[in-house]
């Protein structure tokens, strides 16, 4: 039976108060942390979580895999307004009342957040009877506002997924009916701690995180030009991606459901684009140039690594 008077609290709070030691905040103890901000930029808030791939993770007990990929659906995106995040909160929902379980989950995300800079201020945990989640409200600060757009004649650099990410379970589920693989509990890759070098030495013009609505999302940040995406074999699909399109999944869908191989684009001056791949090669990540724009009215065009096919949005 649920017990509503938390008797882990204490422990979780003393994970928590491992993070207030950062140079954006200092907190201070009280009925709820009191939060002195030490810097006085312009900020913005992102909420959100891993959605339906939380249920594998709970079946799986991947919990540090869960807590990347609520951080990861965060922080990759805050970076796409090039801020820096500086304190989070969070809910934790679980389908059973189970405090080591809650300790773990809080354990990692504290280890993560002191990595970067990160103070927990504050969560919730609660008992619900059929579902696992961890949603994550995180609040970052910007330097210098800059638009994020893609401009004529850029090109286009891809990151490398690590696979699914954290979107598409739904289609997966329908897919894959009760089959569970070690697929889908891979973290979702966070690029966050890769961008704010690369757009302090490159002209980076647009950003996007290929995430729900996959590469529909290039739509946003390309009102004036088109986007081609052309087939490139460095940044092939990784196996899971086939077998769906195999499964039967079409092109169309593919591209507006998945990542298919590329988490995160990144558009710049033509004449910058090896050096910048060079340099996120460098940190560890795969990348390549995988495409251009032109000028033109926000269509996007892809060759599909799947077939001889171009989709279009």
């Amino acid at each position: 039976m649920y017990n509503p008077s938390k008797p882990f609290k204490h422990e979780m709070l003393k994970l928590i108060q491992e993070t207030w030691d950062t140079p954006y905040v200092k907190i201070e103890k009280n009925v709820y942390p009191v939060i002195n901000k030490k810097f006085s930029h312009a900020e913005i808030d992102h909420t959100d979580g891993i959605g339906s791939k939380a249920d594998y993770h709970w079946q799986q007990k991947t919990f540090k895999n869960a807590v990347l990929d609520a951080l990861a659906m965060n922080l990759n995106d805050i970076a796409l307004a090039r801020a820096t995040p500086y304190k989070l909160q969070n809910h934790l929902a679980i389908p059973e009342d189970n405090h080591s379980i809650m300790l773990e989950i809080i354990k990692h995300l504290s280890e993560e957040c002191k990595k970067r800079d990160i103070a927990i201020t504050g969560g919730e945990t609660n008992q619900q009877s059929s579902s696992f989640d961890i949603t994550i409200t995180l609040s970052g600060f910007i330097h210098q506002l800059k638009e994020n757009k893609l401009k004529p004649r850029d090109t286009l650099i891809g990151i490398r997924s690590s696979g699914l990410h954290s979107n598409g379970f739904t289609k997966v589920r329908e897919v894959f009916k009760e089959e569970v693989r070690k697929e889908f509990t891979e973290p979702t890759a966070i690029y966050s701690d890769l961008i704010p070098d690369l757009d302090k030495t490159f002209t980076i013009n647009g950003m996007m995180h290929i995430t729900g609505g996959a590469f529909t999302k290039l739509k946003d940040i390309a009102k004036k030009v088109d986007v081609e995406i052309t087939r490139n074999h460095y940044l092939h699909p990784q196996p899971i991606f086939q077998e769906l399109y195999q499964r039967g999944v079409p092109d169309e869908e593919m591209y507006r459901t998945f990542n298919c191989g590329i988490g995160f684009i990144l558009s710049a001056p033509e004449d910058e684009g090896n050096a910048i791949v060079k340099e996120i090669k460098k940190a560890g990540f795969q990348a390549d140039l995988i495409g251009k724009t032109t000028k033109g009215t926000g269509k996007i065009k892809i060759e599909s690594m799947f077939s001889n096919k171009i989709v279009e949005f």
